[in-house]
């Protein structure tokens, strides 16, 4: 019967001949008039005749007489038509709702018992084939083009003219038909297919292609505004709809669109409030007047969409609507903005806009918490958006609705008390979720403002507790954490930043802290939740963990200060803490000034205050100074003075701490170096300034705050040298360079050079030779290579106070390169340390090159390098290491020899001391390690004589020859490979009865890290080499993991046995090569 009616469709919706089509508009308008006609009449015939059409004709009746639109024939041929269509998909849904009835009464019957779990269940009757599908298609689109869309008034949806070409044609032809009737019509077919979709797999059929234009229909009986029956165009009388019918489409209208999928809906709302203008086909334009909705139609669709929005999940539909289908682009970005503006502003149906606001926040929050991939990431960006433009345009509501709900969390973390009985006071899921809405919405969205970054402010030391706490944890909400706070810092005011880093450091009373009884824990998803701690009875343990803490968090927020590279912030703060500094001073020299007052004539509540006073200075001054103690040992000086108005504000701190005490009546206290260093320093820094290249008036005008404390150190200074100095320094400041005397920069490089020469007697015995290697370390332990960068950024003072105190040259000096060999072996006998290791490391380098000279005297060189080896400087034996390693890397067979005999031996030059004869083996040990790294493909060539002579040092003696032996032995056996093979055995042999039986644990730690290097280095041909004693080393890491009571040997036993068991693991299990293998058969 089903496929009866669809036949019976078929033939009505059959296509035109091709011989029909004429290049004509006017021929093809009268061959679809003809065509229309011809199937209609043949349909109606073969219901007459067909036998197999009988039940479709009885059928047919039936429905025709149940219902009063239908008119039989008219004059208008397509109506006619459009009346067949309807009437047959009424009798196909007729007889479909009659079968799948029957068919859920039989699913419930007995015959349901009869089915197996192997039987696959029934089809339900309405299931159409695709070619039936495809016919009823065809039926609901002549339906929609003839019988819907000629009667929609004109801006009611989309015209027919401006979908295709041949809708334009059909438009004019319909168009000619009765104005009269156009309301019932449009009314009749709306109905039938509003009726025909209440079964789900034709209204799937109807509503995927013709939702629009129902919806459209719908708008225009039930909502156009009404007038009373009159005269058309033609003088004919229009039919007007009953009130209870216009009724009837709204609830219809209202029934569909609470059905429909709500993306859906709101798009062809979009469409008909009058979307983007679309144009027409070729040859047929239309003015602008066409397009546009009629007003009515436009507050409709504004008032339906409102409703959309403020449903639950309406946000949603309204974003997933508008961005469906985008790919990222710029346009999806300008989309986004789009959307946010459209939620941001209150629509004018809203009752109210706190009532608007207050349902569609919530759901602008949600849009942040979204995890599919393909529409996180627009959704997250119009919730921010949405977010930010509020907080700008609607900053009330943001703050209630917006902000307070998102950042409740973190609020709840300082406020968290035990009042509850659980354990956890914030879940993970709500701290994790927080922190990433917050950086979303602050970090991402990138927009500040005074309300985005008070909130902020509030909750700023919550999330750096927060952010210490994962720096000691491995969390993904440590990236987070450190962006927010490093987003704050670099877009507060500088006051403001100030004071948040004063309260993050702890110099500041703290606020909105996470209380005292509580504390971070980490979560079972990496992220952390807020729980109570435990209480501890032990105070030493309470001091420690306190103090240990705010330690961790001053270095926590050092590494925060690094980040801020490009920003002036970290010396500001760091000229903040400075000036305070000199403010203690002051407020020191004033309190010892008022001792004076008699303890006998204070209350014993005025003495104790005073007593709790002193104790509470003293502590902020000591928090005062280790912070500016980490902050100098942390963060480098490049951020820290960044600019030289911050270089002039550390000068200034200088001088003025330097000026405390200074007055008419008393100098400054005599004896002090460390001041008079400092003042020095402060000295010649301003120098440095002064003689800098290009200095403009905005320089000069930020050193005019140094003329006071300058003006008062002339005056006043006990010196007369530092007077003059800063007599002459005022000068050339005030007069902006004019006056300059010629020695400036010398004196000043003169007075740091007095001040060192007369603090040495007083501070150290050390002969002025010795202060000045050490003064030289940068330069003695800086690589000869020229690749390295030498330092450029030296001021004059510094060259002026080295070259006095006999500095080397330094290495890219021209009187360097000119040397020849001689005269570095005749410096390398110098007694002056630093002269004395340069020219070791410049003939090391020599030997690098293979210079013709050094090749020729490499013996000499050698025994030098020998002889230096036993000095007691690190500076010399370090070198002469060095320097005997690359001699032994570019002459291996003639230089391996030597070594390896006074490595076992001892040194074997006559003029050794034989009291040190152990230090020098250990040396010597050093420098055959660094050969044996240095040789590389050559090691199982060179390698043989080194390992019979550490094979033969574990036997020695001492412990730390055997320990140095072992460490050699270690490092050339994994670069040996297949050359290891015939030592194998003899090798597990002394490696195992080391293990078990020596008594030292160095020496057995040593042992047992020999294997790990084995394994590791051989790596998948360990199972080659070392096949036949493998199970003996197995069997010996195992014995070291349950015996050996040396904690740091079972660690190294643990690793080693790792190395072994990804070997074998690697060597069971093959990894599986996909290759192919051509093999050509003799």
């Amino acid at each position: 019967m089903t496929a009866a009616i669809v036949s019976a469709l078929g033939i009505l919706t059959k296509p035109l001949g091709e011989g029909s089509v004429q290049d004509t508009e006017s021929s093809q308008q009268g061959a679809l008039v003809a065509a229309l006609r011809a199937n209609r009449v043949l349909l109606l015939e073969q219901l007459q005749g067909e036998g197999s059409l009988e039940e479709v004709r009885r059928l047919r009746e039936e429905v025709m007489t149940g219902t009063r639109w239908f008119s039989g024939h008219t004059e208008d041929i397509t109506w006619d038509f459009v009346q067949e269509c309807l009437l047959l998909l009424l009798t196909l849904a007729r007889h479909l709702s009659a079968e799948l009835e029957l068919f859920q009464q039989s699913s419930t019957s007995s015959a349901a018992k009869l089915r197996t779990p192997e039987m696959a269940p029934p089809l339900p009757p309405d299931i159409l084939s695709v070619s039936q599908q495809k016919t009823l298609g065809a039926a609901l689109q002549f339906v929609v083009s003839l019988g819907l869309c000629p009667y929609l008034a004109s801006g009611v949806g989309v015209p027919l003219s401006h979908r295709s070409a041949f809708g334009a044609m059909v438009a004019k032809l319909v168009y000619g038909g009765a104005e009269s009737a156009a309301s019932r019509r449009l009314l009749t077919t709306t109905n039938v297919l509003l009726r025909i979709a209440q079964l789900s797999s034709l209204a799937t059929l109807v509503f995927t292609r013709h939702l629009g234009d129902v919806m459209a229909a719908l708008c225009q009986l039930g909502h156009q505004p009404h007038r009373t029956e009159g005269c058309g165009t033609d003088g004919v009388k229009v039919q007007e709809l009953s009130a209870e019918e216009r009724r009837s489409c709204r609830e219809e209208l209202k029934s569909l669109l609470a059905k429909v999928y709500q993306p859906v809906v709101i798009k062809e709302l979009l469409v008909l409030q009058g979307g983007p203008k679309q144009s027409g086909p070729a040859g047929h334009s239309s003015g602008s007047s066409s397009r546009l909705a009629p007003a009515w139609l436009r507050r409709l669709c504004g008032q339906l969409l409102s409703e959309r929005l403020m449903e639950p999940k309406g946000v949603q539909a309204v974003v997933r609507a508008i961005l469906e289908g985008g790919k990222g682009g710029e346009s999806d970005w300008r989309k986004c903005d789009g959307v946010a503006r459209i939620m941001v502003a209150c629509p004018q149906q809203s009752a109210s806009a706190d009532s608007y606001y207050r349902q569609v926040c919530p759901q602008i929050l949600h849009l942040l918490h979204f995890r599919d991939k393909l529409t996180a990431h627009q959704f997250q960006r119009v919730a921010t958006r949405a977010v930010l433009s509020m907080v700008q345009e609607k900053p009330s509501f943001a703050q209630q609705y917006l902000l307070t709900p998102l950042l409740a969390p973190l609020r709840r973390c300082a406020s968290a008390s035990r009042d509850g009985h659980s354990q956890v006071a914030v879940e993970e899921w709500e701290l994790t979720r927080c922190v990433e809405d917050v950086y979303k919405i602050w970090v991402v969205g990138n927009s500040p403002s005074s309300p985005l970054l008070k909130n902020l402010e509030e909750v700023l030391p919550v999330v750096f507790t927060l952010f210490c706490f994962t720096k000691q944890n491995v969390s993904h909400l440590r990236a987070p954490c450190q962006e927010i706070l490093l987003w704050y810092l670099s877009h507060a005011e500088t006051s403001t930043a100030l004071s948040a880093l004063r309260q993050l450091s702890g110099l500041r009373e703290q606020e909105n802290q996470v209380g005292a009884d509580f504390h971070f824990s980490p979560g079972s998803d990496g992220g952390a939740q807020l729980c109570c701690r435990d209480s501890c009875s032990d105070e030493d343990n309470v001091l420690y963990e306190k103090l240990s803490g705010e330690q961790w968090r001053l270095e926590c927020l050092m590494q925060l200060l690094v980040e801020l590279k490009d920003s002036d912030l970290p010396g500001d703060f760091l000229l903040d803490l400075l000036q305070e500094l000199t403010s203690w001073a002051f407020a020191v020299e004033e309190e010892e000034d008022g001792q004076e007052l008699h303890v006998s004539a204070m209350t014993l509540l005025q003495v104790e205050q005073q007593v709790l006073g002193h104790a509470a200075r003293r502590g902020r001054t000591l928090a005062l100074l280790q912070v500016l103690a980490v902050m100098v040992e942390t963060v480098d000086h490049t951020v820290l003075l960044r600019k030289n108005t911050q270089v002039v504000g550390f000068i200034l701190s200088l001088l003025q701490r330097a000026c405390v005490g200074v007055n008419e009546a008393s100098g400054a206290i005599p004896g002090n170096p460390v001041e008079s260093q400092t003042l020095s320093m402060g000295m010649g820094l301003v120098a440095a300034l002064l003689s800098g290249p290009q200095l403009t008036p905005e320089d000069y005008s930020s050193m005019g705050r140094l003329l006071p404390p300058l003006e008062t150190l002339s005056q006043h200074h006990p010196e007369v040298f530092i007077q003059e100095l800063a007599s002459n320094l005022r000068a050339v400041i005030a007069t902006h360079g004019a006056y300059r005397p010629e020695d400036l920069t010398a004196t000043t490089a003169a007075a740091g050079a007095s001040k060192d020469s007369e603090t040495l007697p007083e501070t150290s015995s050390v002969p002025q030779k010795k202060k000045s290697a050490a003064a030289e370390a940068d330069v003695s332990h800086t690589p000869l290579d020229d690749k390295t960068p030498r330092r450029t950024h030296t001021t004059h003072s510094e060259f002026s106070e080295g070259s006095a105190m006999g500095r080397s040259p330094s290495i890219g000096d021209p009187s360097s390169l000119s040397k020849t060999v001689s005269d570095w072996l005749l410096e390398a006998c110098d007694p002056d340390v630093p002269t004395r290791a340069y020219a070791l490391r410049a003939l090391t380098r020599m030997v690098q090159k293979r210079d013709p000279e050094a090749v020729q005297v490499q013996e000499k060189v050698l025994t030098l390098f020998l002889e230096n080896l036993e000095h007691e400087d690190s500076f010399i034996y370090l070198s002469a290491i060095q320097g005997l390693a690359s001699l032994a890397d570019s002459y291996p067979e003639r230089i391996l020899e030597r070594l390896l005999k006074d490595f076992q031996h001892g040194p074997s030059l006559p003029t050794s001391n034989k009291d040190q004869s152990l230090e020098s083996r250990l040396k010597m040990g050093e420098v055959l390690m660094r050969a044996s790294r240095a040789m590389g493909e050559l090691a199982p060539h060179l390698g043989r004589p080194l390992v019979v002579v550490f094979l033969r040092g574990t036997r020695d003696s001492d412990q730390s020859v055997r320990a140095s032996s072992l460490s050699n032995l270690g490092e050339l056996c994994q670069k040996l490979d297949y050359a290891l093979g015939p030592l194998a055995q003899e090798l597990c042999s002394c490696l195992t009865a080391l293990i078990k039986t020596e008594a030292e644990a160095e020496v057995r730690r040593a042992a047992v890290h020999v294997i790990a290097l084995l394994l590791r280095g051989l790596s998948d041909k360990s199972t080659q080499v070392l096949g036949d004693v493998l199970l003996d080393l197995y069997r010996a890491l195992k014995w070291v993991v349950r015996s050996d009571p040396d904690e740091v040997a079972v660690l190294h036993a643990q690793l080693a046995l790792e190395e072994l068991d990804d070997v074998m693991r690697r060597f069971i299990f093959p990894q599986q090569k996909l290759e192919k293998k051509i093999v050509v058969l003799p």
